[in-house]
């Protein structure tokens, strides 16, 4: 029986294993799920299905960058408590993660976790510090950037990873620019990297606001292309005021330097997952009661 796609998920969802464990366990059974998960358990991958299954939401940005500074990779790696994102198994786990992605030159999630970690896959791996842990750990994503140029790398507590691509200008200058995007997060570099879409609903938005305004037709187009400007400028790199000097834009810091951004890079833990919300006080009082 061919192995499909859904058959791998499935196994996956009810094992905890990881993918190409899932995948080899249904090769080697016939596309068997029962007998899949059997095989599994006795090679000591599966995992208890509360545990692949909890919210993983916490855990570290962990980068890797080449000898000549001219390639990086951060990878996000996730668990569930801020707590265990400070164990320091955890911590050299994320940090060889991200240097087997470096090795790899980034990309695909299912190669990195293929490649080894001592005498195992990174997926084993991944499976042991669960088991001794106790908690779910994913390995997220990951992104990359190689240059010609100088490469700026930053991360922010664990929590926020920089990579910015620079063009002339030098090193110092490359990580203040990634310390820049990790604090002020601009969504593209400058105003003509903004979508058409994206435009087009600011304009429609700012034209509403305007509408009660009483003012004369062109009044009011004035006052939407100012807004809108000033909108731009505050979601694009080059148009917000630079970090470490506020009363210099990013552009202006760049001309200056006589550098242009070619791309970067921006990732945060957690990001784009949804939470579980929990009161502690509510929590003890109901256990006080029994409950």
């Amino acid at each position: 029986m061919a192995v499909t796609a859904a058959m791998v998920k499935d196994l996956r969802d009810r094992t905890g294993a990881g993918m190409m464990e899932c995948k080899n366990a249904l090769v080697a059974t016939g596309g068997d799920i029962e007998s899949a998960i059997e095989h599994l358990r006795k090679s000591g991958l599966a995992q208890a299905d509360k545990k692949a299954t909890r919210v993983a939401a916490e855990g570290k940005i962990a980068l890797a960058v080449s000898g000549d500074n001219r390639k990086a990779v951060m990878v996000e790696v996730n668990c569930e408590t801020d707590f265990v994102a400070k164990d320091e198994n955890f911590i050299s786990f994320a940090n060889a993660i991200a240097d087997n992605a470096l090795e790899q030159g980034g990309g695909d999630i299912d190669a990195l976790m293929s490649s080894t970690i001592g005498d195992n896959t990174a997926e084993e791996a991944r499976q042991a510090l669960v088991a001794k842990i106790g908690e779910n750990i994913q390995v997220r994503r990951m992104v990359s950037r190689t240059t010609e140029g100088v490469l700026g790398a930053y991360v922010h507590g664990g929590k926020i990873g920089v990579l910015v691509d620079v063009e002339g200008g030098d090193e110092p200058l490359a990580r203040d620019l990634a310390m820049h995007v990790a604090a002020m997060n601009p969504e593209f570099i400058s105003a003509d990297d903004v979508p058409e879409d994206v435009v087009a609903k600011e304009k429609e938005i700012l034209a509403a606001q305007a509408e009660d305004s009483g003012k004369p037709a062109d009044i009011v187009e004035k006052m939407i292309s100012g807004r809108l400007r000033k909108h731009l400028s505050t979601i694009t790199l080059l148009g917000q005021p630079f970090v470490k000097d506020s009363d210099l834009t990013v552009e202006k810091l760049l001309s200056q330097a006589g550098a242009t951004v070619k791309g970067f890079e921006r990732l945060v833990v957690g990001e784009g997952i949804e939470k579980e919300q929990s009161n502690f006080a509510d929590e003890v009082l109901q256990q006080a009661r029994g409950g």
